[in-house]
């Protein structure tokens, strides 16, 4: 988990926020407070980098600074305040920098500022003086979330699903653990998916308190909630819980993607073994559930982004068999989960390209 986040965060390590180009000389004494922002077409709940870039040709003692609380958006600081040196117009000038990271919550035309910096300037003559730098404003144009579910937004995302043994060969008195995390990059926790209730008749699970947090890096803050559930089958007789898909907006490739959590197949080992043989209750059987739970999740996939992507709505091809059903039933017939898993992934990339 850890290293997955590292990697995530060397992915970005070089991606910076928007600097000015050519900044303008000042005047001496003159001071001047910037808001810088990465783009300024986000997507509902995409975050926006903001650099707050103060240039003050003065000598500053003390200063405060505060962003702006608003029904418009949620943000926080994901590094700490930068204060260095710089040329501008051949003179050296104290430079404030600050990074922020503001997430839409709504579309629209978003307006930020005027802020004010208050500073403390020592004078030539060492006389302590009140200086207020106010800024201007930026504007955002906030688009629509681009899907018909809970709006997500992320740079990278990583869902893991984890069980404490095999779902189909439990034991009498067996309980499983399932571990769910979901780790986002460029977000926030509560923009992060609910926990699905995975509740079935035949099912006995206790659901254990999530965890939600959310870490600040200067990459942007990662997001990460955690679900845990134990379970066990109230009978012998096999059943699946089906596969339960996320859909969330990818903001480097600019598109709708979907994450699962995957379809799991139950049954206890001695009710599989002794009675599977002559009742049709086996392991085969268990893989044809399987594969019946992947269809379902491709199709549930189907009706949550068919009204906001035309690749997943065209027609109605994603409705007709395709060409590697006959693959999957052998598959599940012979019990062979790693060609039931190729056939199905075949088949979904099928349906995606059609």
């Amino acid at each position: 988990m850890v290293i997955r986040l590292i990697l995530m965060l060397l992915a970005l390590a070089l991606a910076g926020p928007l600097r000015a180009e050519t900044p303008a000389p000042l005047a001496p004494g003159e001071a001047r407070l910037l808001i810088l922002h990465d783009h300024g077409n986000p997507v509902v709940a995409e975050m926006v980098r903001l650099t707050l870039r103060g240039e003050y040709d003065l000598t500053v003692s003390l200063e405060s600074l505060t962003f702006p609380n608003s029904d418009d958006y949620d943000w926080m600081q994901i590094d700490r305040d930068r204060w260095f040196q710089e040329r501008i117009g051949g003179r050296m000038i104290q430079i404030f920098e600050r990074d922020i990271a503001l997430f839409p919550r709504q579309p629209g035309d978003l307006t930020i500022g005027p802020l004010v910096h208050d500073l403390t300037n020592i004078t030539r003559s060492g006389v302590r003086e009140p200086v207020s730098v106010t800024s201007g404003t930026t504007r955002l144009a906030v688009k629509s979330f681009p899907a018909d579910s809970r709006p997500l937004t992320a740079r990278r995302l990583v869902l893991t699903d984890e069980l404490s043994a095999p779902p189909g060969r439990l034991e009498q008195e067996d309980i499983l653990t399932r571990r769910v995390t979901i780790e986002a990059l460029g977000a926030m926790a509560h923009h992060l998916p609910p926990r699905p209730d995975i509740t079935q008749p035949w099912l006995i699970s206790f659901t254990l308190p999530e965890t939600r947090e959310t870490i600040p890096t200067p990459g942007g803050p990662v997001a990460r909630v955690v679900w845990e559930w134990q379970m066990r089958p109230r009978t012998g007789e096999p059943g699946v819980l089906p596969a339960i898909p996320f859909a969330w907006f990818d903001t480097d490739s600019r598109r709708v993607e979907v994450v699962a959590m995957k379809p799991i197949p139950f049954g206890f080992a001695g009710f599989t073994t002794a009675s599977g043989a002559g009742s049709g209750t086996g392991p085969a059987l268990r893989w044809q559930m399987a594969g019946l739970a992947l269809l379902g999740g491709a199709i549930a996939l189907v009706v949550l982004l068919r009204g906001r992507l035309p690749a997943l709505g065209r027609g109605m091809r994603a409705l007709r068999p395709g060409p590697h059903a006959a693959a999957m039933r052998r598959a599940a017939a012979a019990g062979d989960l790693i060609a039931l898993r190729a056939a199905a992934a075949a088949h979904l990339a099928w349906r995606r390209n059609g």
